[in-house]
C-alpha cells in the first residue's frame, strides 16, 4: 500500500466556499480528471488525499483522503456515475468530474487541457475521510503545516515547501495522516 498527497489548484478551498469538483468527497468519493500522475500510479487499496489549494493570507488545510477501490475510463465513469457528470450550474459554477459526454467526447465546459490523458483512471474511491465542518476547517488549517513537517521530517514554513504539488507516502506516512484526520473529525 502507497499513497500520494497533493495540493488542489490556487483559490481551491472549500473552506473558503470553492465548491469540490474534483476529487469529490461524496458516498462514493471519485478523482476524474486531476491528476493524472496520481491516478495512473495508484492501485487499488492505495491512498489519496488533497490539500487545499492556495488563498492569500489563509492557511492551507488537509481536505481529506479516500483509499482506491477501482480504476475505470471516463466513458464507464459517465454511465455509472450521472451525478458526476460535468455540468455548469445557474450561478455558472462548475460541478461533477466526468469530462466527456454519453460519446466519449470532451466537454467544452472542462478547464483541464491534455483532454486525451485525462480519460483514462478514474479513480472510485471508498472510505473517505473529509474535514469539512467549520470547526474541522479551523482546526485543521492550525495544524496541518506541522502535521505534514513532522510527517515528512521537515521543518518548512509553507505547505508548497513541504509537498510541492504532489509527494508520495509510505504506509506508516498514511496511518498517521488518517490517525490525525479522523482525530479532528471526532476531536
Amino acid at each position: 500500500m502507497k499513497g500520494y498527497i497533493y495540493t488542489m489548484f490556487a483559490g481551491a478551498d472549500p473552506g473558503q466556499g470553492w465548491t469540490m469538483t474534483d476529487p469529490i468527497y461524496g458516498k462514493v468519493p471519485t478523482l476524474g480528471a486531476c491528476m493524472p500522475n496520481i491516478r495512473r500510479a495508484v492501485e487499488q487499496n492505495d491512498y489519496i488525499f488533497s490539500v487545499s489549494g492556495k488563498v492569500q493570507n489563509v492557511k492551507q488545510y488537509v481536505v481529506g483522503g479516500f483509499s482506491v477501490d477501482e480504476k475505470i475510463n471516463a466513458l464507464a465513469a459517465y454511465k455509472r456515475l450521472p451525478e458526476n457528470r460535468m455540468h455548469v450550474g445557474t450561478q455558472g459554477d462548475l460541478f461533477g468530474n466526468i469530462i466527456v459526454d454519453a460519446n466519449g467526447k470532451h466537454l467544452e465546459c472542462d478547464y483541464h487541457k491534455d483532454h486525451e490523458r485525462r480519460i483514462e483512471n478514474y479513480i472510485i474511491g471508498k472510505d473517505p475521510v473529509v474535514i469539512e465542518a467549520a470547526n474541522q476547517i479551523e482546526k485543521a488549517r492550525k495544524e496541518t503545516l506541522y502535521v505534514l513537517n513532522q510527517l515528512f521530517s521537515k521543518n518548512e514554513d509553507s505547505v508548497h515547501k513541504i509537498l510541492g504539488r504532489w509527494r508520495k507516502l509510505d504506509v506508516m506516512q498514511i496511518k498517521d495522516l488518517l490517525t490525525w484526520m479522523n482525530h479532528i473529525r471526532t476531536g
